[in-house]
């Protein structure tokens, strides 16, 4: 007896739903450049980490080298736990949006519009181009992504789910 191969439905189609719409597709691989928008911020964040000991001394010049130390080794693991944390999110929204969960896309709203007042004040902040450089792209990423989410025929594709 003859039976048809499957087309595994996989990323693009659940089984019952509609096939995933570009527009979700795009804002999947938007949020997949997010995430390496972040890995890359990290890396260079940690390869410039001799400018955070020299920054620290020149804001607190009365403060002992111990004191010194315990900041520069704060500051650095929050570089990495911050930057591990927002990888993980972009990774983790951008599989629940392409599995079409209608809740990862209000989370994906609700986490752009932090990182939108995150970008406000960061430019209300003295700070260096590099660091404004790479949220800019964060935030981009992230627009586009929210943007092409909620559009027609993605709203048909989440409510399918």
């Amino acid at each position: 007896m003859y039976q048809p191969y499957p087309d595994g439905g996989g990323a693009d189609q659940l089984q019952g739903g509609l096939p995933m719409p570009q527009s979700v597709a795009n804002a999947v691989k938007l949020m997949y450049a997010g995430a390496v928008i972040s890995a890359i911020e990290v890396i260079i964040s940690l390869t410039t980490i001799g400018s955070l000991k020299s920054a620290i001394v020149k804001a607190y010049p009365h403060y002992s080298a111990a004191k010194v130390h315990d900041l520069e080794v704060a500051g650095i693991a929050e570089i990495v736990v911050s930057g591990l944390i927002g990888i993980a999110l972009w990774l983790v929204v951008a599989r629940l949006n392409a599995a079409g969960r209608n809740w990862a896309r209000i989370v994906a709203s609700v986490l752009f519009g932090i990182n939108t007042i995150e970008l406000i004040s960061l430019v209300a902040q003295p700070h260096a181009l590099i660091g404004i450089l790479f949220a800019v792209l964060l935030w981009l990423a992230g627009l586009g992504a929210i943007v092409l989410l909620w559009r027609r025929e993605s709203s048909a594709y989440f409510r399918a789910r």
